[in-house]
């Protein structure tokens, strides 16, 4: 028997996960505002391990225009240095002995409208990420309906709940863009 909840189910769990991954995805993009993510890319040699900054520090943003990075262990501050200015994020650490400041430059026009077509990008491949594992559902119900695990009415319903699930997501994803859009041409 094809257990159609199951498969409903499972999707939604995939959409969800599509959702984090844009989520993800544009923490990393650089608005005019600080914000911790901005270092989550960052790894540093941690004695011999490549550790990501915020396990080897701690990353905070005191005021919208600057992040501070305070390491567990003061003889890392040079390192932590170095990895931030080779991560290429267009930041300059300032290294006082016992913090690392990272000022937030503001952003020119041009680099906003950059950031909003990159920030498209990542939320049409979330648009498409989800369609494909409606797809996928899809694809599934309908097998299960021809080799008769399911009827005909169900095999539809389940199809029509799927495209409900698949529309509620891309609208999660246009909310989530819209809102990044906002805070990248906020000046």
């Amino acid at each position: 028997m094809f257990d159609v909840k199951k498969q409903f189910q499972e999707t939604e769990e995939k959409m969800k996960k599509s959702i984090e991954a844009v989520r993800n995805e544009l923490a990393k993009l650089r608005s005019g505002r600080a914000s911790t993510s901005l270092l989550d890319g960052v790894k540093v040699d941690y004695y011999g391990t490549m550790t990501p900054l915020n396990q080897a520090a701690n990353v905070s943003a005191p005021e919208p225009r600057l992040l501070t990075v305070q390491p567990w262990d003061k003889s890392m501050l040079p390192v932590i240095e170095k990895a931030i200015l080779a991560a290429n994020l267009g930041l300059n650490p300032a290294n006082d002995g016992t913090i690392i400041r990272i000022p937030i430059p503001q952003l020119n026009e041009e680099r906003r409208k950059e950031l909003v077509k990159l920030s498209k990008k990542y939320a049409e491949d979330g648009r498409v990420a989800v369609r494909n594992i409606r797809r996928e559902a899809n694809e599934h119900i309908k097998k299960a309906e021809k080799d008769h695990k399911i009827s005909e009415d169900d095999s539809k319903h389940a199809q029509e709940k799927i495209q409900k699930l698949t529309d509620d997501y891309i609208k999660k994803i246009d909310e989530i863009i819209v809102q990044k859009e906002k805070e990248i041409m906020e000046v």
